[in-house]
């Protein structure tokens, strides 16, 4: 599903208008990342919850050549899935995608 999808999506759940709908789940994207990178933390009980982890600097590997490259730290951003989510998923037996309409790919 792409943010297109999504926002028909809600504009059928909830009874509004595509614009209305693309609106809230702008505000609702922009609530989350001002959460978030303000340190905060976003809890959706029974969906999930939306946090950041500090990941240290570290040295890898480029698979290419074998060279040892220093990767640098980040804040990574991390969403665990709610146990009604989780539930709600497992329950329907849906393992990876499921089949949803396939994009004709791009002639070159």
């Amino acid at each position: 599903m792409n943010k297109g999808e999504l926002i028909a999506a809600i504009a059928g759940k909830a009874k509004l208008t595509k614009v209305d709908a693309e609106k809230a789940l702008a505000a609702t994207i922009d609530s989350i990342s001002d959460e978030l990178i303000s340190g905060g933390v976003v809890t959706l009980v029974g969906f999930g919850t939306f946090k950041t982890a500090k990941r240290e600097a570290r040295n890898g590997r480029n698979p290419r050549t074998g060279e040892v490259i220093s990767i640098p730290s980040k804040t990574a951003v991390k969403f665990s899935a709610g146990k009604t989510l989780d539930e709600s998923v497992n329950s329907h037996g849906h393992h990876g995608h499921h089949g949803g309409k396939k994009k004709p790919a791009k002639k070159r």
